[in-house]
Order: structure tokens, then C-alpha cells, then sequence
């Protein structure tokens, strides 16, 4: 759809007050529950834009809405962004494809999945070419904005796809998408700031050829839960997510076999996807499907869980393990870019390299309550850091420097307007 952050080079830009060993935070899971629309006062103290930062027209361009069944942390991180910058006094409009809902901001749909690429340059030409800022969203396929428009751009990059382009689409569709995304992109946005939310992707970009100079992070969030709830007093174990085939959940399956041989209890499968029916297929004994769950339930199945297990390829930074670190659960999870950001190996959660790893410790953690609930403890406190104020707060400093870097040098594109 890294390593840790203090070993990125010196010039790049990272979120102002965290830790190196702190990296970036986020919300809510793909596929699994309808999340909450912002609310006033979500944000804390940050107040309207003070004179050095007079309100300004943004325009994210993104993939999908919250209202979408699949949407995940990047349609999270998006709201939370426009509802902050909105908050702050600046106008704010979402153009997105598929379903859309009301949000505090304006929300215009542009069409379907796919459709939506075409059509964005002509929605753009009708309704929004008096914007201050474009926000490209790319998710693998850039809508290659600054090819369109002469207005400044940052680029919002949640993960690089690498590997997902094989495992969604056959040859030649796999071999194109992966080109425009690694080689088209960064070309038609060489003279943009990128902006992204984890050491893992800021890494993937320079490997794209983005220069480190042009790279920006800021923190996502994790919201303060309702109280707590009681632990399950039996092995209770969670994937929690959209059921897609990168998330490896049925190599979760599989090592669940040997797992529960020796720790007994339950998996437990909340979120709904492509994927589920053949998941389903697969799942021995003590596996539950719950499919997509409320808030409430998600925040129950969180607060019940002995472990959060997150077998996925990959991720842009993977909110859930936040969203239940807050909660004191721990994660175990492979250590691949976007996971290696969001779990602390041997503080706040386990990452592994091989399935007979995963399986170990995994099996050893939950036979371990003492060293369970010392990595739990520790990454509550770390997650309790975590403010979606400090993320609006970072993406309004990186606009503002945007704004500034686009109106300073030369349109050398032929943008249609």
C-alpha cells in the first residue's frame, strides 16, 4: 500500500522534540472499524495561524475518504491533518474517488478507484485553481500534480510500495506501476518537498532518488483510549487490520498451529478484506473471525489482548501497533520497514526475521507475564508521547516552507493551469 531514525542522514528534517529511538505516530486500522470524525478540541492548544502564517486555501488530492470500507492510516493521517489545518483557520477540501462523507472540512468526490487520476486535472481546472498549497497523496500511483498545476505541491508519502506492485498486479500492469511510482514520480515532483511519517519511508524515497535535503517527517498520533479494560484471563491473541494479502495473515495461521500446541487460547481476526474468505478457509482450531468491528470493540479487543500480532510485509508506519501500545499491549512483528518505526525491539514489543523467530517468540511471551507486561508498560508510556497536535503542528510548518519553495522558483513544466 527503517532503521531507526537517528541513523538517518544529518540533513534531513525530523519531528521536533522526539527522541531518535521515538519514532512516528499514527490512528486507526484499515478495514476494521468505522473511525470517529474529528471532533473540536481534538488538537489541544494550537490555536489559528499567527501572522507569519496568514490562512491559506490546501487542497489534498488523496486516494479515498474515511467513509471508504478500505480505508486504513493514510485516510486517518489525511483527516487528522485537514481537520487540524481547518482548526487553525485555513480552508481546507479533500478531492478524493469512491465514497465520501461529511468531515468539518469540504469533501468533493472525483470519481471511482481508478477514474479518479483522470479526472483530477479537470476537477482541479473547475474548482480549485485558486488553491494555495496541493497536497499530493501518493499511494503508490501519483496523480503527477505539478504536471497540471503551477500552484506549490508537497508530496505526502505514508510507505513505498516495492514489493505490493507483484502481489496486487500481474505483468505488465505490476511492471508499470512500480516504474511510475519509483522512476515518474520522483521526476515530475524533483523540485517538491516530500513529506512522510516514518524512517522506513524517508529511507524508501532516497532510495527512489529524492534527495535527503527534500524529505520531511512529522509525527502521526494515537488518541487517548477510554479507561482500560480487564486483560483476558485466558491466551488471547490479535491481528487487527483489513485482510489483504501483504499482511501475511495467513502465515499467521500457519505458525498459530504450532503455537497454540503449546500456549493454548485464542487468535482473534478483527477486520474484514479480499482476502477473508480464503483466511477463513485456512484457520484451524481456537481462530476467530470477527470481521469489522466498532470503536468500542476494538478498543475491548485491544485492551483483552495478550499480544498484538503483525506478520505484514510492510507498512508506512502500522498505527495499530500504537493503538494498542496505549492500551499496554505489546506487538510482535516481522522487522520491515514502517514496524521497525512503530516497535522498539526488546522495549515495547518483539521484531523478528524469520517465521521460526516469530513463532519463538511469540510462544515465549505469552508463557512470560512478567516480561509481557514490562514491554507493555513501556510502550504505553512511549505512546502516551504521541500527539496529533505536534502532527498538525509539523505538517503547518512543512506548508508554509512548501509554499514558500514553490512560489520562489521558476515553473520550467508546462502545467495546464
Amino acid at each position: 500500500m527503517t532503521d531507526d531514525p537517528g541513523a538517518q542522514p544529518a540533513e534531513m528534517s525530523f519531528p521536533v522534540g522526539l527522541e531518535s529511538a521515538l519514532p512516528v505516530q499514527r490512528h486507526a486500522v484499515a478495514g476494521t472499524f468505522a473511525p470517529e470524525p474529528w471532533s473540536p478540541g481534538a488538537f489541544g492548544p494550537a490555536g489559528p495561524p499567527g501572522p507569519e502564517s496568514p490562512p491559506r486555501n490546501i487542497l489534498f488530492v488523496a486516494w479515498r475518504d474515511l467513509a471508504n470500507r478500505r480505508a486504513g492510516g493514510s485516510e486517518i493521517l489525511v483527516d487528522r491533518l485537514a481537520s487540524g489545518m481547518l482548526a487553525r483557520g485555513h480552508r481546507v477540501t479533500l478531492l478524493c474517488g469512491g465514497p465520501v462523507a461529511e468531515r468539518p472540512y469540504r469533501v468533493a468526490r472525483n470519481g471511482g478507484t481508478y477514474s479518479q487520476f483522470l479526472r483530477a486535472p479537470l476537477a482541479y481546472l473547475r474548482n480549485h485553481r485558486n488553491s494555495d498549497l496541493i497536497v499530493e497523496v501518493c499511494n503508490g500511483m501519483p496523480y503527477l500534480s505539478p504536471l497540471w498545476s503551477r500552484r506549490p505541491v508537497l508530496c505526502l508519502v505514508n510507505h513505498v510500495h516495492t514489493e505490493l506492485w507483484s502481489m496486487r498486479f500481474r505483468p505488465p500492469f505490476s511492471t508499470i506501476g512500480r516504474n511510475i511510482e519509483r522512476k515518474v514520480m520522483p521526476w515530475v515532483h524533483r523540485r517538491n518537498l516530500f513529506l512522510t511519517v516514518s524512517a522506513s519511508t524517508a529511507e524508501g524515497l532516497q532510495q527512489m532518488g529524492v534527495g535527503p535535503d527534500r524529505i520531511r517527517q512529522i509525527c502521526n498520533g494515537v488518541e487517548e483510549p477510554d479507561p482500560p479494560l480487564p486483560r483476558s484471563p485466558e491466551p488471547l491473541f490479535l491481528a487487527i487490520g483489513r485482510l489483504a494479502d501483504y499482511k501475511r495473515l495467513d502465515l499467521l495461521l500457519r505458525l498459530w498451529d504450532r503455537v497454540r500446541q503449546v500456549v493454548g487460547g485464542q487468535l482473534v481476526i478483527a477486520g474484514d478484506g479480499p482476502e477473508r474468505s480464503r483466511l477463513e478457509a485456512l484457520a484451524g482450531p481456537g481462530v476467530v473471525f470477527t470481521g469489522r468491528v466498532s470503536e468500542q470493540e476494538k478498543h475491548r479487543l485491544l485492551c483483552s489482548a495478550w499480544l498484538l500480532m503483525h506478520p505484514a510485509l510492510i507498512e508506512g508506519w502500522g498505527i495499530v501497533v500504537v493503538e494498542a501500545a496505549i492500551r499496554g499491549t505489546p506487538a510482535v512483528a516481522f522487522d520491515v520497514p514502517g514496524l521497525r518505526d512503530s516497535v522498539v525491539h526488546g522495549q515495547t514489543g518483539m521484531l523478528v526475521h524469520t517465521e521460526g523467530q516469530f513463532a519463538s517468540a511469540w510462544a515465549s511471551l505469552a508463557i512470560n507475564q512478567r516480561r509481557r507486561e514490562q514491554l507493555g508498560q513501556a510502550a504505553r508510556t512511549r505512546a502516551l508521547r504521541l500527539h496529533w497536535s505536534a502532527a498538525v503542528e509539523g505538517f503547518a510548518e512543512v506548508a508554509d516552507e512548501a509554499i514558500k519553495r514553490g512560489r520562489s522558483q521558476p515553473c520550467r513544466l508546462p502545467p495546464l493551469a
